[in-house]
């Protein structure tokens, strides 16, 4: 548990699991999720939910941001409890979606706040938000000017990269367009999806069955980044088999990775890459003069 003066917050879309939140007391927003003409808060419900959405329509729900009368619920719940405590919220990419901003609006007022971008959406999220709280618990003397700086190291050393299982969900969300779906269909590609400057961006493509292209898409990244291998973060949607976790985990400790941690994605990262994706999310090591 967080003994330190400062508690964590962050959104629902950094898919940080409900219960090792609660037992490290990091305090966790809704996102919210739009069917039609209702509107959920994400991880409210069933992820299958989403699924079920789009076989039945051909389409995907909407995403929305956390709202400032979202965050302004949590930070006068915090500050009830601890009003001594400051809160560093570790906000999802403002590139991608407002919740930093509505963080921005809520802190109005309160000098008790600071977010900062993290810059990362998902598993790379929740990866910065589990790190701090590490570094929280074993220096809980720690000042918020150390605390935001090692946060924003952090978020520049997380690295994401996800692919996947086909571009269905992407299409019906008007995020590729259909002759780039069906072309991926006939030669059966898979773009890797990569957090670049706070942007969700396709890098390169993998051809060829998903449990074929595991190796080649973790060594990619094993290459290009500097990794610790002490932790890495392995992200799934619903729909990923028992098959292509063994073959991703036994590749990453190939690469001499220590601890592994399974990360189930909510309903935000699932409405935009749908069902069967998995995700690659490292920590590089710390750049040295």
């Amino acid at each position: 548990m967080n003994k330190s003066n400062i508690v964590l917050v962050a959104e629902t879309g950094s898919d940080t699991p409900a219960e090792w939140a609660k037992e490290h007391g990091v305090y966790i927003v809704p996102m919210h999720v739009t069917f039609d003409d209702v509107t959920l808060d994400d991880g409210a419900f069933p992820v299958e939910d989403i699924v079920a959405y789009y076989k039945k329509t051909g389409k995907v729900p909407k995403t929305s941001a956390s709202t400032p009368e979202d965050f302004t619920k949590v930070f006068d719940e915090i500050h009830a409890q601890w009003p001594e405590k400051h809160i560093l919220h570790l906000a999802y990419s403002a590139q991608t979606t407002a919740s930093y901003h509505s963080a921005v609006i809520a802190a109005e007022g309160r000098d008790y706040v600071t977010s900062i971008d993290t810059k990362q959406v998902s598993v790379g999220q929740a990866a910065v938000v589990m790190q701090m709280a590490q570094i929280l618990e074993e220096t809980p003397d720690i000042t918020l000017e150390t605390a935001v700086a090692a946060a924003e190291d952090l978020s520049n050393r997380v690295h994401m990269s996800f692919l996947p299982d086909n571009l269905a969900f992407l299409r019906a969300g008007g995020r590729v367009s259909n002759a780039a779906y069906m072309g991926s269909r006939l030669l059966n590609l898979h773009p890797c999806i990569e957090i670049i400057d706070g942007l969700l961006q396709a890098t390169k493509k993998y051809r060829g069955n998903l449990l074929k292209i595991i190796p080649d898409f973790v060594k990619d990244s094993v290459e290009q980044h500097n990794f610790n291998k002490d932790i890495v973060y392995l992200g799934r949607t619903i729909g990923v088999n028992d098959e292509t976790c063994s073959v991703l985990e036994k590749t990453v400790k190939e690469y001499g990775f220590k601890d592994i941690l399974w990360v189930d994605l909510l309903c935000v990262i699932t409405t935009h890459g749908g069902p069967g994706a998995f995700g690659f999310v490292g920590i590089s090591e710390p750049v040295t003069a």
